[in-house]
């Protein structure tokens, strides 16, 4: 029963997020419902000890880079920036391959270490812009944002900086280039099949006579005027990437792992930990950096626009950043069930170390809505049971690694996943027009690691 209940609060949150209705509403209502069944007096303690708890605490680290994310794109778009970027390009490489252009901006910015949810804002115009101009259907962009962003840069291809690819290393005492080469041959499966499938469902769209579509929402506004020249746009995004990584350096270097300050002399200091917030830091000065610089270059064009662009924008920053904490509370909860726990213990049963990691994570990825949580929560009761087959069977903890990581972002964009539905909200779209595509993406992701697992064992390359 404990069981049945954690999978009828899942199903029921995928349910009403692939309705249209709104997770900051149903997400405490799923989680706290999947309580009620199990103990009712638990529901009020567990609302503000847990679910809020977890919540605030994410809009608390968090939120600032949603909003410096959502204001990045914003005068991104208003300064036509992002046309004259995309002008360039379709003049480049021709605007039948605005699929990959894309892909490869997300995945540029992905690598460099930008986070997932800033690169959903920071790439949406650009993205307007290319789709309309090759008169692709609007409904596409998802998929492909989600290709570029949330696959192969994000967990699968060695050094990449995000947090689903260091998580393994406190587990496993690897680095973030673990198996690079089945990390490279995960990431030119994924690249290759995703773009496969995206141009076929452009061209099914083209056959059938469908453009880019009218009367959508969150549409970029109209630039009027000349466009800037594209090696001055650009080089806002070059900044973001370029400084982010000055700024991890430079924190770790100066600060610590802990940093005292009193503002008041003989006042109790207050002491940060510095080691959770430095990649937060380092990507709210980057973006910083990156706004100012569209400022310097585009300031005629932002001046008398900016003001109403910035309460849409902070808008939109918002509602993604409470919809994404509302997720993030009710993983907390769920995994905090005895059915979970059922779940957890019944995956240990899988005979094969790597296969046996990889369903693991991407199982309990898929019931949080979170990539590094259910990695986090599989690793942190698992871990060690991993490595001790993996030893057992003479396989490398660089292995684990990597197989942790990329099955991390396997099934975790499930129709809850606080960035899918980031990604439609900022894109103006619903998952009953987008989210399939989002899905097929997530399948192929799925695949790799299995592909991965089977490349190991055939060739006994890592």
């Amino acid at each position: 029963m404990s069981f049945l209940i954690c999978l009828a609060a899942l199903a029921f949150l995928m349910f009403v997020a692939y309705r249209g209705y709104s997770v900051i509403l149903f997400a405490p209502i799923a989680a706290l419902g999947a309580v009620l069944l199990t103990d009712p007096s638990a529901v009020a303690p567990i609302f503000s000890g847990l679910f809020m708890d977890k919540m605030v605490g994410f809009v608390k680290n968090y939120f600032p880079v949603f909003l410096l994310g959502a204001v990045f794109g914003k005068v991104i778009e208003l300064s036509g920036f992002s046309k004259s970027i995309v002008s360039a390009v379709i003049g480049l490489i021709g605007s039948q391959r605005a699929i990959i252009a894309i892909v490869l901006v997300c995945a540029l910015l992905t690598y460099g270490g930008v986070s997932l949810f800033v690169v959903v804002f920071a790439v949406y115009p650009f993205a307007v812009e290319m789709f309309k101009q090759s008169d692709i259907p609007k409904r596409l962009i998802p998929g492909t944002i989600a290709l570029g962003a949330f696959t192969f840069t994000m967990d699968s291809l060695p050094g990449t900086p995000q947090i689903q690819n260091i998580i393994p290393t406190t587990f496993f005492k690897t680095d973030v280039y673990a198996a690079p080469w089945l990390g490279i041959i995960g990431g030119i499966f994924i690249f290759v099949c995703g773009i496969a499938y995206l141009e076929w469902r452009r061209r099914v769209a083209l056959a059938a006579g469908e453009g880019y579509g009218t009367g959508h929402i969150n549409e970029p506004e109209p630039v009027a005027g000349s466009l800037v020249n594209p090696w001055i746009a650009i080089l806002p995004l070059v900044a973001v990437g370029v400084v982010n990584y000055l700024l991890t350096t430079l924190i770790k270097a100066n600060y610590g792992k802990t940093y005292d300050v009193a503002l008041v002399a003989g006042a109790k200091p207050l002491s940060v930990d510095v080691t959770p917030v430095v990649a937060i830091w380092a990507v709210e000065g980057a973006l910083l950096v990156g706004i100012l610089l569209v400022f310097a270059f585009g300031f005629q064009q932002l001046k008398a626009k900016f003001a109403e662009g910035s309460k849409s924008a902070i808008a939109g920053a918002l509602l993604a950043s409470m919809n994404t904490a509302s997720e993030y509370g009710f993983g907390a909860v769920i995994a905090a069930l005895p059915g979970f726990i059922v779940i957890r213990d019944a995956l240990k049963a899988i005979p094969n170390p790597l296969v046996n990691e990889a369903i693991s994570v991407t199982t309990l990825a898929g019931i949080t809505g979170s990539a590094s949580g259910g990695m986090s929560i599989a690793l942190a009761a698992m871990a060690n049971d991993f490595l001790a087959a993996a030893n057992a069977a003479g396989i490398p903890p660089e292995v684990l690694h990597r197989v942790a990581a990329m099955a991390s972002g396997g099934m975790d964009t499930l129709p809850h996943n606080g960035a899918v539905i980031t990604l439609l909200a900022v894109c103006g779209l619903t998952h009953k027009q987008s989210y399939k595509d989002v899905f097929a993406i997530t399948c192929l992701k799925t695949l790799a690691v299995f592909v991965v697992i089977a490349v190991y064992y055939l060739t006994g390359i890592h």
